[in-house]
């Protein structure tokens, strides 16, 4: 026992349970839940309970849902990745793979049982879609995360369904500037793991792992994802004022992710710089974004 009267090795489950759940990606997901809460005024109809618990949700269970379970399954190819094992993801040892899969289903199903509760049909509609999407992505049998193209999809649909899920519970309305929102969104988001999955592509025809990018090649996943953040930022702008001046948001990516564009296969791992750059640069745009939700909160636009 510890000095604090906890086991060893319970001390060293938990710490890989939570490592599992990739803690620097939390926000990711909770952040699009309660701004489009928050923004569909949810708050404003006595619902700081259901804001708080559905944060809660996306921050934390959510996450463990998404990657624990990812982890669980992708057990053996990750002990081939040389990525594995800092910030972007531990290698789960194998003896915690039973009690990270209880984890994952005891964290969730609470949480899941009372937003289908304080929820309707439309909103717990949406909520089940944003499950199904989670454990699809890396479930034996399913492995939407093999699929070109679907992977990419249902990788987006990870972030862009909490904030559709906010929307409903909290009763807004599916107007033009909403709609145009979450559709840049998404393809931001298959933009992004699109290019996310260009560093492995050697690594996965090995192990005869599919991805859009050993299905297109490196470089012209690289070109893909730039098209797909220059789409986002002009479905941004057609959106109109106030949303269209996120649109300059998505330069930043394509600025980023541009020196790779011509790159070789064989030389894919070189675009690791690039996705480490995209971690950091996801904090900067969550910044600025909240900058400008506050501003049109306040009617300053």
């Amino acid at each position: 026992m510890t000095a604090t009267g906890t086991a060893p090795g319970a001390t060293a489950a938990w710490r890989q349970i939570v490592g599992s759940s990739r803690p620097v990606s939390w926000v990711n997901t909770a952040y699009p839940f309660a701004a489009a809460y928050l923004m569909a005024g949810g708050a404003g109809r006595s619902g700081v309970a259901e804001l708080v618990l559905g944060t809660l949700y996306f921050l934390v269970p959510y996450n463990l849902l998404m990657y624990g379970l990812n982890d669980v399954w992708d057990y053996e190819s990750d002990l081939r990745n040389p990525r594995k094992g800092g910030i972007e993801g531990v290698v789960l040892s194998r003896r915690w793979h039973r009690r990270t899969v209880w984890a994952a289903v005891l964290s969730n199903v609470p949480f899941l049982a009372y937003l289908a509760v304080v929820g309707d049909a439309a909103s717990t509609a949406v909520l089940a879609v944003s499950v199904f999407a989670v454990v699809a992505y890396s479930a034996p049998g399913l492995r939407f995360k093999e699929r070109p193209v679907l992977d990419s999809a249902t990788s987006s649909t990870h972030f862009v369904s909490p904030a559709v899920f906010g929307l409903a519970l909290a009763g807004g309305s599916l107007t033009w500037p909403v709609l145009a929102a979450l559709a840049g969104f998404f393809l931001w988001g298959m933009a992004s793991q699109a290019f996310g999955a260009v560093q492995d592509v050697e690594a996965d025809r090995a192990a005869a792992i599919g991805s859009v990018a050993t299905w297109l090649g490196a470089a012209r996943t690289v070109q893909a994802a730039m098209a797909l953040y220059v789409a986002a930022g002009l479905v941004l702008v057609l959106g109109g004022l106030p949303g269209a001046l996120a649109a300059v948001l998505v330069v930043p990516y394509v600025v980023s992710i541009a020196p790779y564009r011509n790159l070789p296969d064989g030389r894919c791992e070189e675009a690791h710089a690039g996705w480490r750059r995209f971690l950091w640069l996801n904090l900067v745009t969550g910044f600025l974004v909240t900058q400008l939700l506050i501003a049109i909160s306040l009617g300053w636009l």
